[in-house]
């Protein structure tokens, strides 16, 4: 996506609006980024920040949002907010789709939302005012991600924001998950915490290889109970695996098994990474390059009862050629 830009300068005279305020008494906000008119390509790719973040040495709670650019037309979109003095206000990742210059929709628990981009001011709100409520969700203490942002130069402040490296709740059939994922000790681990389950709602941990793309929830067996399913992806090789729980009659849950692509010979020649996940219907599906030619093999799995757990069992393979 391609419009005119803004660059963000550090300063106007070399580095002295960061010396601690002593050259100067303009306002915070200026000494963190001064914008400059050019004719020049642009994205919205940044991170944008409630107007409190400039009052942060001062003690103000506050909310960052970081953009990133996943393709042309899609945006991924991490809330963070400040974590060094207290729990974090909100947390929050969802993808968003283009729709008109400027302005990204996401859909969240079956209502729109929309991210409007102009300047370098980042608006959210429902996109109909009957929804506002959803945006609640994601934030404690009655506050909501809905509001105006404004882009800064660089990172958000490393010593005070919430280092979640990934969160987001699914809900289907009045049951939900809250899948998210940390660093700790130097290890990526996820933990899915359900709720609204009858009897266990536990929350279960792995250690990750890798890190939290995406998940989905769907009811895979059309049972009346969901599942849920996380995508890992390994940024070194390119690798990647699914970890999935099962409801098990409203209950509780229990972990679906998924075998690494390397133990199957019958659908790992030519397989190197590069790997793709969704969920279509109540089918797994798996997208990966096949080295040494121009095709893609599209590997799909069904969710089936193992002997002690269930599975998920390969239904049928494709490969056409890449677009």
């Amino acid at each position: 996506m391609k419009r005119s830009k803004r660059i963000l300068l550090s300063g106007l005279v070399g580095t002295m609006l960061f010396a601690c305020g002593t050259q100067t008494k303009k306002p915070e906000a200026e000494k963190e980024s001064v914008v400059v008119e050019q004719a020049v390509e642009k994205t919205v790719s940044g991170n944008y920040v409630t107007p409190d973040y400039f009052k942060r040495s001062e003690g103000y709670d506050w909310v960052g949002i970081k953009v990133s650019q996943q393709d042309e037309k899609q945006l991924a979109i991490s809330v963070r907010s400040r974590a060094d003095k207290k729990r974090p206000t909100c947390t929050w990742d969802v993808t968003a789709r283009e729709i008109s210059e400027g302005v990204f929709r996401a859909v969240v628990d079956g209502k729109p939302v929309l991210f409007a981009f102009e300047g370098d001011q980042l608006t959210i709100k429902a996109e109909k005012a009957e929804d506002e409520g959803v945006l609640y969700f994601y934030c404690s203490g009655g506050a909501t991600v809905a509001g105006s942002y404004q882009k800064i130069a660089g990172e958000l402040d490393p010593e005070q924001v919430d280092q979640t490296l990934f969160s987001q709740v699914l809900q289907l059939q009045g049951i939900g998950f809250h899948v998210s994922s940390k660093m700790k000790e130097g290890k990526n681990w996820l933990t899915i915490a359900p709720f609204g389950l009858e009897i266990s709602n536990r929350s279960v941990e792995h250690e990750m290889d890798g890190q939290v793309v995406w998940a989905e929830v769907e009811d895979l067996n059309s049972d009346g109970s969901p599942e849920v399913v996380v995508f890992i992806r390994n940024e070194e090789t390119t690798k990647g695996t699914v970890i999935a729980y099962s409801v098990n009659n409203r209950k509780s849950m229990s972990d679906v098994y998924f075998q690494d692509i390397k133990f199957d010979s019958s659908i790992n020649q030519g397989y190197e990474g590069g790997d793709e996940f969704a969920i279509v219907e109540t089918t797994l599906s798996q997208r990966f390059p096949i080295a040494g030619t121009n095709k893609l093999r599209q590997v799909n799995y069904e969710m089936v009862n193992g002997e002690s757990s269930r599975v998920f069992k390969v239904k049928s393979v494709n490969e056409f050629e890449r677009p």
